[in-house]
């Protein structure tokens, strides 16, 4: 059961609303029931099913490795734990690149198997036959520019993108090419803040920024960095707002403790 009664559900329109009236967008990641319940129960705008599960929820070094089957079991478990806010599912690396006919049957495999509300897919100019396509079976689709993690191979390393002028021109045009062919909302990652700030302006659609400053609509962050969970990680675009490594550590620790001494169970705690 969960704990919304007559929740107001967000949905692409809300969040175009919450833009036109200044209103900023809090977003964050999520890739289970349990913790994408607690966030809803929170009150957040949207829930992003990232293909990041690949590094924090499988150990992989990149987002390459995770498959649709595998995004479409983390997005179900999220959309079961979630009645209020927008469930937005990572299109993963290979099920759209290049490929408009396989970018519409993955995402509709996604919608139909998990039940999430939409999609998000990495690029610019060169996916907008995929996003056209997806559109048009009435998927909605957020954009996803600067720092693209599928593309790590290209680029060779993580750092801030689009700081030479042609790479922000070209991410101007980007952004407004998403907008044209009918994206919802785009994430910024890893760019200059006043670049992040131009676009946001440039274009009526929201825009949600991961190192991308305070002049966007709203922002994203991987749970478990926030959480402090991942504790060999700490950009400068983090905000840390527990140390959870810490924590359940030591809760571990003192479980090992009252085991081995035989203190746990103890009177009350057996039958």
């Amino acid at each position: 059961m969960s704990v919304h009664t007559n929740v107001k559900k967000v949905t692409t329109h809300v969040l175009q609303q919450m833009k036109n009236d200044g209103e900023k967008i809090s977003m964050l990641t999520g890739y289970d029931y349990t913790m994408a319940r607690i966030i809803d129960t929170a009150g957040i705008d949207v829930i992003l099913v990232g293909d990041s599960a690949s590094n924090v929820m499988a150990g992989h070094e990149t987002t390459l490795p995770i498959t649709l089957d595998q995004m479409i079991y983390h997005a179900s478990s999220v959309v079961r734990g979630v009645s209020r806010a927008l469930v937005v599912v990572d299109m993963p690396f290979g099920s759209y690149q290049g490929n408009s006919k396989e970018a519409l049957s993955s995402a509709i495999r996604i919608m139909k198997e998990s039940g999430g509300h939409a999609v998000k897919l990495e690029g610019g100019q060169e996916i907008l036959e995929s996003v056209s396509r997806i559109l048009t079976a009435g998927i909605p689709v957020m954009g996803h520019l600067g720092l693209t993690p599928q593309s790590i191979y290209k680029f060779g390393t993580y750092v801030v993108r689009a700081k030479e002028k042609d790479e922000a021109q070209r991410l101007i045009e980007d952004a407004r090419a998403l907008e044209e062919a009918g994206c919802f909302a785009i994430v910024l990652e890893k760019i200059p803040a006043d670049l992040a700030a131009k676009v946001a302006k440039e274009v009526t659609i929201p825009i949600i920024g991961i190192g991308a400053g305070n002049g966007v609509d709203g922002q994203v962050l991987v749970v478990h960095d926030m959480l402090g969970i991942n504790n060999e990680f700490s950009p400068r675009f983090l905000r840390k707002y527990h140390n959870l490594f810490q924590e359940m550590l030591g809760s571990f620790q003192r479980y090992i403790e009252d085991v081995k001494s035989g203190d746990f169970p103890n009177e009350e705690e057996q039958y």
